[in-house]
């Protein structure tokens, strides 16, 4: 081997699934990639506190690389607990890793210890990959959404997005 010649080497990386706490929000930003998400952030750091959202978390090294956020909705009239999944992301570095499948796994594990009984999550209709990783974990579309929300960034701008989505639902099993 010379200097001008590529070396490589394997160095695996331990990754624990776990819930976010406070030290977890800045890193959520991803070194100021999603920082205009800060305050979305902190509301659902708020809102875990209250135990109606969760924020779950792959840890790598004290850092989180790919994270997933619960929102959990009370029952309804025909006694059907939702849990809303949205905010899933896994560094691009990292994809094609099985990160985003265990954390969708792990989601659901807590989302049937909650006696919820329904899963729901957003895709974006650009985004085949994540469509393709919720259909092949059992996720089916029920139905077509515009995607308009907005938000107030971190610099107290209100922003608008529009993103076409597809709405995908998956019963799970208590027991």
């Amino acid at each position: 081997m010379t200097a001008l010649e590529p070396a490589s080497i394997i160095v695996p990386l331990a990754v624990t699934l776990r819930t976010a706490d406070r030290e977890d929000l800045p890193k959520l930003e991803w070194y100021g990639q999603y920082i205009h998400f800060r305050n979305l952030f902190r509301r659902a750091f708020r809102e875990q506190q209250l135990g109606r959202r969760l924020i779950l978390v792959a840890d790598c090294n004290h850092f989180p690389i790919g994270y997933l956020f619960i929102q959990f909705a009370p029952a309804d009239e025909g006694s059907l607990k939702r849990a809303y999944l949205y905010s899933f992301r896994v560094m691009e570095m990292f994809r094609g890793q099985g990160i985003g499948t265990r954390l969708l796994q792990y989601a659901e594990v807590v989302i049937r210890q909650r006696d919820h009984n329904w899963a729901l999550i957003s895709v974006a209709k650009n985004n085949p990959a994540a469509h393709r990783l919720y259909e092949r974990m059992g996720y089916r579309v029920y139905a077509e959404d515009e995607g308009r929300w907005h938000y107030v960034d971190h610099r107290g701008n209100l922003r608008y997005v529009h993103e076409p989505c597809w709405m995908l639902q998956k019963q799970i099993v208590t027991g």
